[in-house]
This record gives structure tokens, sequence and C-alpha cells, in this order.
């Protein structure tokens, strides 16, 4: 079967959830998936739930530190860390869904380039679905896509100053 790339784009909630989501259809038919969250490191409650399944390899290049400014050298070396991994993932092409968990971001705050996340997107193996979420998309990545879904945020209760609650945002 034919794979393709999917992005999650836009600056409403859902696009990690939404791979997920897709994730969990993947599994549900047989599938082995493999999820790597840059920016992110810590105990999400997603981990815990996948960690039960055997088709399911999700691991974080982030220090849980850095969500927003200038990333540090430690942090841009945690992201070069995760993208090669990334890069070997798909060489080894055995995985059927593979999840670029904030890849966008991770280019916004150069972790590693446009140029780069391009890259991976071409050395994708045709039977391999690539999903790549985080708000910024660039205009070639989306380009590059075959879907690109913008969530758009309308109301938020995180401006009435509601924190991310565990099972919900985290």
């Amino acid at each position: 079967m034919k794979g393709y790339v999917q992005v999650y784009t836009g600056n409403g909630k859902g696009k990690t959830t939404a791979s997920l989501g897709l994730a969990i259809r993947a599994a549900g038919a047989g599938w082995k998936i493999y999820i790597g969250q840059f920016l992110k490191k810590g105990d999400y409650s997603e981990i815990k739930t996948l960690s039960k399944f055997e088709n399911f390899t999700v691991e974080q290049y982030g220090l849980g530190e850095f969500v927003r400014g200038k990333p540090t050298e430690e942090d841009k070396a945690a992201g070069s860390r995760g993208y090669k991994k990334l890069c070997d993932i798909l060489k080894k092409n055995e995985h059927d869904l593979v999840i670029v968990e904030e890849g966008n971001v991770a280019v916004m705050y150069n972790l590693f380039s446009e140029k780069e996340l391009l890259a991976l997107i071409d050395m994708k193996p045709d039977n391999v679905e690539l999903v790549i979420t985080g708000r910024g998309a660039t205009q070639s990545v989306m380009d590059r896509a075959d879907l690109v879904t913008e969530m758009k945020e309308i109301k938020h209760y995180y401006k009435q100053g509601v924190k991310a609650r565990v099972g919900i945002e985290k």
C-alpha cells in the first residue's frame, strides 16, 4: 500500500491528538508505529497508554524545558539527535507509520532546518505514512505534503487561565 505525507498545522488545539488518533487506527490494522516527539520530555499520558502496546515506539527529543524563546545548544543537539534517529527509522523501513510530532516547531526554532525536514520527506519509503505536526508549517513543507490540515483556534480556555490538564492536554 502507498504511504502519503500528512501535515497537521495551525494555531488550534488538536494536532497531536489527531496524529495519535490516526496511530491508534493504524495499530488496530496491525501497523507498526514510530512517534518522535520534539520539544517534549517527561510523563505525558499518551506515553503511558502507548507503552502498553508492542507495535508502538515513542521517543522524546526534547529536554523538557524549552518551548518558547531561543533554544540552547543542548536543545539544538537534542533536536539534531532526534532528526538523525528519524532518518535511521525511515531508512530501515521497519515502521508503517512515522509521526514527527512538533516537527514544524522544531524547524521554526532551528533545531533542524526546513531543508532537512524536506529531505526527511524525500527519504520516506513509498509504503510508509509520514505525519508531521506542529504549528508554523512552512509553505515548502505544505507543498510537498499530500494532505494538509490546518487547526484553527476559534476559542480556547487557555486564554482564561486554564492550565494544561492531565488526560486532556498532557
